[in-house]
């Protein structure tokens, strides 16, 4: 598994009314699991599935069976499953991937990432990296993948707009036993040709998230939102908090839609990230394009403030602890919300975003990683100028070119090298034409993000801030 697909892997409000959506399953069981009969030894067929830079996929299906399986028996001739590519079969305790297999009721049946049929987040512009031949678009907040290039008069999406601009798919896979299974008491459960529907679905990390709203009284605005709450939370500490805000393909699609269509939100809810920081993660969807090219936001945009004071006080966050992120529109968000209220945000992870430089000297006083493509018409640019205006103000910037083809361990390296310069401001652009995937028409603009949540050194950074 390359770089690019990369796994983000494993009530009541003071000011505010918050009222419990519950946890919506991204997906939807199937029609039958192929079960039922005396001699079937299937019990569950469940669908499994991960997000990627490029957005949520099905990776594999999970089969329980009503015995613990030796593992040892397994190989990917034992499994088929229609439109896939079987990668890995092997014996686990849990409907969970693994890096090993361990005899238990379940047997895991990886399938390729790189299918066309994985894809579960579908933009305008196509399945996970977008392919309908529109030009790069350049823009902030046109993320729709018309090519029209965003901005006013240019065909992007404006304030207010309420089309989505991406669909969640069900998750759903038809497996078939082509092989023979064994049973650790060496039972053999012989290949019967049944093709069974997933009847289940697990989504890593999706999950672990709850789905809330939150009324607004100062705007009257009503915000649906995502919150990760950690695992082993206590009142009794001081937790950080994150806040991601998506693009604008993102707009009025299931509250779950930031949390599947890229890493933007769940990379900081990773088991990985956890274990080093642990921290809340808040995810807002928003059901219309809160700011455009005019940067006159909606009231959605105060509101996202109002929300994130409002969480909290529910629970035991640090207030000198807290965190933005976007991408596109949500890195507009971010840097207008630093200058709007420069109190409430201790650092800020800008991904392909801008704002009028006429308007960005309070930045200069902030904490700020920035990471946009050389390539991207409108944001880089647009960072260029900010960056000036935060260095005439007397603030240290570091700067730096990364090839965004880099592997883990070449971002670590840049990642460190500009962490040792030891600067309020962090400017990194990936190298024109690094961040497009080859043989793919995606922008730069929306590539950059596919591989910006990917470097976990930026998140250490942002995450040892402090007012």
């Amino acid at each position: 598994m390359n770089r690019r697909t990369f796994m983000a892997a494993s009530a009541t409000a003071t000011a505010g009314t918050l009222a419990v959506l519950g946890s919506v399953t991204t997906g939807s069981a199937a029609e039958t699991s192929g079960t039922g009969a005396e001699d079937d030894h299937v019990r569950s067929v469940t669908a499994v599935t991960q997000v990627f830079g490029t957005g949520q996929k099905l990776v594999a299906v999970a089969v329980e069976y009503d015995s613990e399986i030796d593992g040892s028996t397994l190989s990917k001739s034992t499994f088929t499953v229609a439109d896939r590519t079987v990668t890995k079969v092997y014996a686990n305790r849990t409907a969970d991937l693994a890096q090993r297999s361990r005899d238990g009721r379940y047997v895991i049946v990886e399938l390729s990432p790189d299918d066309t049929a994985a894809a579960l987040w579908v933009t305008k512009q196509g399945s996970g990296t977008p392919s309908d031949g529109g030009s790069d678009d350049g823009g902030s907040a046109d993320d729709s993948g018309s090519g029209d290039g965003g901005g006013p008069g240019a065909g992007g999406p404006k304030v207010g707009d309420t089309t989505p601009g991406g669909t969640i798919v069900a998750a759903k896979a038809t497996l078939t036993q082509t092989g023979t299974v064994t049973t650790t008491r060496g039972r053999r459960y012989a290949a019967d040709g049944t093709a069974r529907t997933t009847d289940a679905v697990v989504n890593l990390i999706v999950d672990d998230f709850q789905q809330f709203s939150f009324t607004d009284p100062a705007t009257g605005q009503t915000l649906r939102y995502n919150l990760f709450v950690p695992k082993n939370y206590d009142r009794r500490k001081s937790y950080p908090m994150v806040l991601f805000m998506h693009d604008a393909s993102v707009v009025n699609v299931a509250t779950e839609g930031p949390l599947v269509q890229g890493l933007g939100a769940v990379c900081w809810a990773s088991p990985a990230d956890q274990a080093r920081h642990e921290s809340f993660v808040l995810a807002p969807e928003y059901g219309s394009v809160v700011i455009d090219d005019t940067y006159e936001p909606s009231t959605l945009f105060e509101a996202t403030a109002n929300l994130v004071r409002s969480v909290t006080r529910q629970y035991s966050i640090d207030p000198n602890r807290l965190y933005t992120t976007g991408q596109s529109m949500g890195a507009m968000m971010s840097l207008g919300l630093n200058i709007r209220y420069p109190d409430l945000f201790a650092a800020a992870f800008i991904v392909a975003g801008q704002w009028p430089e006429a308007q960005a000297a309070p930045l200069a006083k902030k904490k700020l990683w920035i990471l946009v493509s050389a390539d991207d018409t409108k944001a880089y640019p647009g960072e260029q100028a900010i960056t000036e205006v935060i260095q005439d103000q007397g603030t240290q910037v570091s700067t730096a070119l990364w090839d965004g083809r880099s592997t883990d361990a070449e971002f670590a390296a840049a990642v460190r090298s500009m962490k040792a310069q030891r600067t309020p401001v962090n400017f990194a652009a990936f190298e024109t034409g690094t961040v497009v995937p080859s043989g793919s028409t995606t922008s730069a603009h929306m590539a950059t993000w596919q591989v910006a949540y990917t470097i976990p050194g930026v998140r250490d950074w942002i995450m040892r801030q402090s007012l």
